[in-house]
């Protein structure tokens, strides 16, 4: 009989989301932020001028792209927002939500964000 026992391993390393762009980006820098939205908070119809992608660190949110179905992400989370997409909603729950945005730029690009009306 077998009496080893097997540790796990000092490092694990997990693709949390491998999202391919729809063209070439030419980034030349990456711009991170721990965003934090209060509890029950709608973050209104927005875009933004360049791929966004993100993690959840705590709390939950509504997530949805203007016409593609509602889902609700909570700590651990990724998603991904394309350059120019109309986000419907990204619309913290009860308990708030906190989360890293990683802002990717081309050379002389600032992230920004545009609400919209409709």
């Amino acid at each position: 009989m077998d009496h080893q026992q097997h540790s796990p391993a000092p490092i694990t390393r997990t693709v949390l989301i491998d999202q391919p762009l729809p063209a070439p980006l030419p980034v030349q820098r990456v711009e991170v932020r721990r965003i934090v939205i209060a509890p029950d908070t709608a973050g209104g119809l927005h875009r933004h001028n360049g791929p966004v992608f993100g993690s959840v660190e705590s709390g939950s949110v509504v997530y949805q792209i203007d016409g593609e179905p509602e889902t609700v992400l909570s700590a651990g989370d990724t998603f991904y927002e394309p350059a120019g997409a109309r986000i419907a909603r990204f619309d913290a729950l009860e308990s708030g939500v906190t989360f890293l945005g990683y802002f990717l730029l081309t050379a002389g690009q600032q992230a920004e964000l545009e609400f919209l009306d409709r």
